[in-house]
């Protein structure tokens, strides 16, 4: 199985979610909506699949079935997420805000 493109979308962090992420499969299968939220113990990141809520009971949207493809799938929205969001944190560390008396403070 070959992942020939992955796209990730940062978002503002809610309840653990930080981006979006959207592949596609051998240039002929487009999977969306694929969260990817922080580790609870906070080393890293775990993606979850989208599911739809009908009538109080959740049903998987899509998902791996074969483990071995499920873990390409997250290895590789994983590293590109890293990838994303380090560049993304990088970007906001050097944003400098000027306050009213000229100076300048850096924001962490």
């Amino acid at each position: 199985m070959q992942i020939s493109e992955i796209q990730i979308i940062p978002i503002k962090p809610n309840n653990g979610l930080v981006a979006i992420a959207s592949i596609v499969i051998e240039n002929n299968i487009y999977l969306g909506s694929i969260g990817i939220h922080t580790k609870l113990n906070g080393s890293g990141y775990r993606i979850t699949y989208p599911t739809k809520n009908l009538n109080g009971k959740n049903f998987n949207v899509f998902h791996p079935i074969n483990r071995s493809v499920g873990l390409d799938i997250e290895q590789a929205i994983i590293a590109k997420a890293e990838e994303v969001l380090f560049y993304q944190n990088k970007k906001s560390n050097e944003y400098v805000r000027h306050s009213n008396n000229k100076n300048t403070e850096r924001v962490l």
